[in-house]
């Protein structure tokens, strides 16, 4: 069902590494390293900020999932593990960024939206030369990106990840099938442990019920499907929904729009 997709190359790797410091305060040239899907988990010493153009990307750390349709991106920390995969026909634009440049360049991951202006001074960037202009015209337009950067919206396209093994287990086996109608009460027989337990557990360590993570997680699985345009009934059915009013009601409560309104029409 789900398509995920990486670029990584030994010269991705080498080239990361050898990156140890960014030649200026933002670094994300269109053809530069941080345009590419590096599935292997790894780490750096600047924040970064991965951008889906079209298609769909997600960010995976530890603790959490994090997805990122069109006019979304995700934000990574300075020094916190992650990978990146993309889904198929995803574009990826992405700035590396000072950890120095930025208000608020700290704290923990999280799924912004991009504003239209956001997406203008990006892709004006993006065509900059590595050692762009600090002091003339190059280096203004990167003070108000770097600006709207700290002020993007942030968006709940995030989905909490258990440290437990058995939730993970569980965990798992949803995201491979997001149609499961399995209960809690049945995983919990098959791992041999009480409902109320891995209950009690979904709770503390993910903020969700089993329920609404399960929602969350479905919704989320939805978003490349749609944005590849398969037909919303479908991708209902196979997201585990029995009716469609059950899906657009699911999907209000998670992006707050309904699957029509959510993915833009003109890119």
């Amino acid at each position: 069902m789900k398509h995920r997709q990486t670029d990584i190359s030994s010269a991705d790797i080498q080239e990361l590494q050898a990156l140890r410091t960014l030649p200026r305060p933002v670094y994300g040239h269109l053809h530069g390293l941080p345009n590419r899907a590096i599935g292997q988990r790894h780490r750096h010493p600047w924040a970064q900020f991965s951008y889906a153009v079209r298609g769909v990307l997600e960010v995976i750390t530890d603790s959490a999932r994090y997805m990122a349709p069109p006019l979304h991106a995700v934000w990574v920390p300075a020094g916190a593990p992650h990978a990146v995969q993309r889904f198929e026909g995803t574009e990826i634009r992405s700035l590396y960024v000072d950890p120095a440049a930025i208000a608020d360049a700290g704290g923990e991951c999280r799924v912004v939206t991009v504003t239209p202006l956001l997406r203008e001074l990006i892709r004006g960037f993006s065509e900059y030369p590595v050692e762009y202009d600090e002091a003339g015209e190059q280096g203004r337009l990167v003070a108000v990106l770097l600006d709207q950067l700290a002020r993007a919206p942030q968006a709940g396209l995030a989905l909490p990840w258990p440290g437990d093994a058995r939730l993970r287990k569980i965990c798992r086996e949803l995201e491979a099938h997001p149609d499961s109608a399995r209960t809690l009460s049945e995983h919990a027989a098959r791992l041999s442990v009480s409902e109320k337990t891995l209950s009690r557990l979904f709770l503390q360590q993910t903020g969700l019920s089993f329920r609404a993570w399960r929602q969350r997680l479905r919704i989320l699985a939805a978003l490349p499907m749609l944005e590849r345009g398969h037909r919303v009934t479908d991708v209902a059915v196979a997201c585990g929904y029995d009716s469609m009013s059950a899906f657009i009601a699911a999907f209000r409560w998670v992006t707050g729009v309904t699957p029509g309104e959510f993915l833009p029409r003109d890119q």
